[in-house]
This record gives structure tokens, C-alpha cells and sequence, in this order.
């Protein structure tokens, strides 16, 4: 269980990778949530395009979790 209460299912529309962060766009009923996560973190997840996640929402940060 995840205290953040902000958490919304999607589908990843695409996962741009730097030499140390990835940008992961997320489609969410038509809408786009983008999160930076470090390269190392999308690696461990293997988040692809078209994978499910869950975009876990809080003040300071979006967090991605892989369905």
C-alpha cells in the first residue's frame, strides 16, 4: 500500500532516455503525465511503450510504478 493518494492507471506513450534521466510520458484517458526518473530506475522497471503503470502524484514528485 502507497500513502500518495494521487494515483492514476495509464499507459506509457513513450520513455525518452538521457545519459542519467528518463522521461516517461504517460497517456491517462487522453491526458499526458510526464515524469523524470533516473535511467537506472526505468532500466530496473523495463518500462516499455504500452506498458500499464500507475503514476503515483505527490506534491514534489510524480513516481511511476509498473502494473
Amino acid at each position: 500500500m502507497i500513502s500518495a493518494r494521487n494515483q492514476f492507471k495509464g499507459k506509457i506513450k513513450n520513455v525518452r532516455l538521457g545519459t542519467v534521466m528518463a522521461e516517461v510520458i504517460i497517456d491517462v484517458n487522453g491526458l499526458e503525465i510526464v515524469s523524470l526518473i533516473s535511467r537506472t530506475s526505468a532500466a530496473s522497471m523495463d518500462l516499455k511503450v504500452g506498458d500499464m503503470v500507475t503514476a503515483i502524484v505527490k506534491s514534489t514528485e510524480v513516481m511511476v510504478a509498473k502494473d
